[in-house]
């Protein structure tokens, strides 16, 4: 028998000298086949997730999925911050920044919808009331301080140069405090002519606008600043 065994598949040829019919040499091929190995158990979960969050191939997925999982936990956190907790420690200084949310968001809506909308309206403390009789009240929870502190969150704990950061935080929440504005004034449009779609509007339209908002911020601070060099 000629060949050595080696891990891969390969052709070994066997010669018998002496044969009973006929003096020549009779070739017989067969193929050695690769060691298999001992342990064929497929990939468990945990070591699928595993590889799948070290493939170099799915970078983009694993980052969508990191900022899903950070907006989450902040969320919930500053939920849970409001309320069992009130705000400690520093419950006096988040009414004081309540406040002043609430009245630059309220007067600066009510600038728009009157001098660039060209809305009739009345003000009464922070409700506005519109010649329909329709009115919207800006409280505390109107202020945008919880997605305004979710992106400044985000982009704290993502890994950065402090000098980019420290230009481009301030920038995404004037730019987010600029979407709550926006926000008020449609709720102001839909408020007078079709206040049928209010719930949906404020509820569900309007307040996830926000979350697409933080995210555009996000992938051009992970695609565009955080990129250069």
């Amino acid at each position: 028998m000629a060949g050595d065994h080696s891990p891969g598949t390969e052709r070994v040829n066997m010669q018998l000298s002496s044969h009973p019919v006929t003096s020549h040499p009779v070739t017989i091929n067969y193929v050695l086949l690769p060691p298999q190995p001992l342990n064929n158990r497929p990939l468990t979960l945990l070591q699928k997730t595993t590889a799948f969050f070290k493939d170099p191939r799915y970078k983009h997925f694993q980052d969508v999925f990191w900022f899903a999982v950070i907006t989450l936990a902040i969320h919930f956190s500053y939920r849970y911050w409001i309320s069992p907790l009130d705000y400690w420690p520093i419950r006096a200084w988040m009414i004081e920044l309540h406040q002043a949310l609430t009245g630059w968001v309220f007067h600066q809506s009510v600038w728009v919808d009157r001098h660039i909308l060209g809305i009739s309206l009345r003000e009464a403390g922070y409700t506005m009331y519109f010649d329909s009789g329709d009115w919207i009240l800006i409280n505390a929870s109107c202020a945008g301080d919880k997605q305004i502190a979710q992106f400044m969150l985000l982009l704290l704990i993502y890994p950065g140069l402090w000098k980019r950061k420290l230009w481009y935080i301030p920038l995404g929440m004037l730019i987010i405090h600029l979407t709550n504005i926006f926000r008020i004034v449609l709720l102001s449009l839909v408020m007078l002519h079709k206040p049928e779609w209010w719930h949906i509007a404020h509820n569900v339209v309007l307040r996830g606008m926000f979350y697409v908002v933080i995210l555009v911020l996000w992938i051009v601070w992970m695609e565009r600043i955080n990129k250069k060099g």
